[in-house]
């Protein structure tokens, strides 16, 4: 092995920062003198946990092949093994004096969190620096928001970290070849699967520029609801943004620069609002870890829903008999993504009607979208099973959203094709037909497709006379008033 043992080294950890430009963990390490070797590790712990499946791993693979494409010319590459944090870095020890470790602080669910205060001590002990960077405009530590509205505008109108080392700036190809014999590596190859987006940076920026310059972006507003058109309409560049593909500065100040010559600001104006909506969720989550396990108003806590495994079945297999709610997760199930209103909707089903606890859907639907992103996740979970005491109670109706955002059944006949002969009329609640309509249409219920598994209206009923019972209740009050206090902007009335 041809490495000095006291040569001294700094490294760049990436976790959900996966880009090389705007990347303030990599603009710093550049700066020092040192040698920087860039490290992904493929923690075995995180495999192994519910809320990630294969296709969070395989974005992940195909950034990482992205970013070395990009460095190659720079003489080096990512150092991805699979293993755990904390041992990597161990066996890094063996061959050079580690002087500084360089990472973004991670926003994360609890076993991220318990990974990096275990690392902050291994740090510790061994006389390694670890220097933290605040990640896309989330502030760690914070107690309310009185000045978080200026510091994160401060932050997504900064000037982003410039990518512009030299080749002698990082540990070389031929040393990480030495190096990587003593570790079990991850391969970077995936299966090409066109159901899904691709990652890589290079791929989200042809997503963005697509969205602005070739026009989709004009149809925003119009297309956002839509269960089909928003699969274009929208901007689609979440998983981008969840793996840090983009940092949301680049996006925004994109935005912003082809705003100013636009005839449709409208559009962009509702489009960087989202922008906006994503950032003060993040950090919501940042200030309130609790919400990965309970719902963020203690008042809730006392809520009991019995527990159907039969309807949570039904629900994850799009077998629900609701054609609209079927055809979401059959969708999300191949493709790992549906537009946000088809999501509050399934989520709305599955914690209303079915009365079944969010936490039991949780770990699933975090497994299906390929952008993953928990600051969103969990408190989107919580606003809409109606537990935050907070928002507005939506309990909403797949009949209405499938008569009114996919009118021709379009996008059912797509993902439930046992109904593809099923004409408009009944396309939508093909429970009301006959026994002679569904001969003549080629579908036999309760064969090809299910009744459906509850009776909308009754458990909508049940829902509603339940959640708005318990607003009423002192505690729930109480946390309501704590919440607003906390995650409210200053000249504010209303948070969301």
């Amino acid at each position: 092995m041809h490495i000095n043992p006291k040569e001294h080294i700094n490294i760049v950890w990436l976790k959900r920062d996966l880009r090389l430009h705007d990347n303030e963990a990599v603009f710093n390490a550049l700066q020092s003198k040192n040698p920087v070797l860039l490290v992904y590790v493929f923690e075995n712990s995180l495999k192994e946990d519910d809320h990630y499946s294969e296709r969070h791993w395989n974005f992940i693979k195909q950034s990482l092949k992205d970013i070395n494409k990009q460095l190659a010319i720079f003489n080096t590459k990512v150092l991805a093994v699979s293993s755990e944090v904390i041992k990597t870095f161990s066996t890094l020890q063996q061959f050079w004096k580690i002087d500084t470790v360089f990472s973004h602080q991670e926003t994360g669910i609890k076993i991220t969190y318990d990974r990096d205060r275990a690392f902050k001590v291994f740090c510790k002990n061994n006389l390694i620096s670890w220097k933290e960077n605040s990640n896309n405009g989330i502030f760690r530590g914070l107690k309310n928001r009185d000045s978080w509205r200026e510091d994160c505008e401060s932050y997504m109108n900064g000037t982003q970290f410039k990518f512009n080392p030299d080749s002698n700036d990082f540990v070389s190809l031929t040393t990480i070849s030495e190096v990587e014999k003593v570790f079990t590596l991850e391969s970077l190859e995936t299966e090409k699967n066109t159901n899904f987006q691709e990652g890589g940076s290079i791929i989200a920026e042809k997503y963005l520029h697509s969205f602005f310059y070739q026009g989709r972006y004009k149809n925003y507003s119009f297309h956002i609801s839509k269960p089909e058109l928003a699969r274009k309409g929208c901007s689609r560049l979440s998983p981008y943004l969840a793996w840090g593909n983009l940092s949301v500065r680049q996006v925004w100040q994109y935005a912003i620069a082809f705003r100013a010559n636009s005839d449709n600001k409208k559009q962009i104006d509702a489009f960087t609002s989202r922008l906006n909506w994503q950032v003060h969720f993040v950090q919501k989550f940042e200030m309130e870890e609790i919400m990965e396990f309970e719902s963020i108003n203690k008042g809730y806590h006392i809520l009991k829903k019995k527990i159907s495994l039969g309807y949570q079945d039904a629900w994850k297999d799009g077998k629900t008999g609701y054609p609209l709610v079927d055809a979401c997760m059959r969708c999300l199930k191949e493709t790992g993504y549906i537009n946000f209103r088809m999501r509050a909707m399934v989520v709305s089903f599955f914690t209303h009607n079915l009365w079944q606890p969010w936490q039991a859907a949780s770990a699933y639907l975090s497994s299906l979208f390929l952008d993953f992103e928990p600051g969103i996740h969990f408190p989107q979970l919580q606003m809409q099973a109606g537990e935050t005491g907070i928002n507005m109670l939506r309990i909403y109706n797949p009949i209405k959203n499938s008569m009114l955002h996919d009118p021709e059944g379009v996008f059912i006949k797509k993902w439930v094709p046992e109904l593809q002969n099923v004409p408009v009329p009944f396309i939508h609640e093909p429970y009301k037909m006959t026994t002679l309509d569904q001969k003549f249409n080629n579908v036999v219920l309760g064969e090809d497709y299910p009744f459906p598994i509850v009776d909308m209206q009754v458990t909508r009923k049940k829902a509603s006379d339940a959640l708005w019972k318990m607003k009423d209740d002192a505690l729930v009050k109480k946390e309501s008033y704590r919440i607003l206090k906390t995650h409210t902007l200053p000249n504010r009335k209303k948070l969301e």
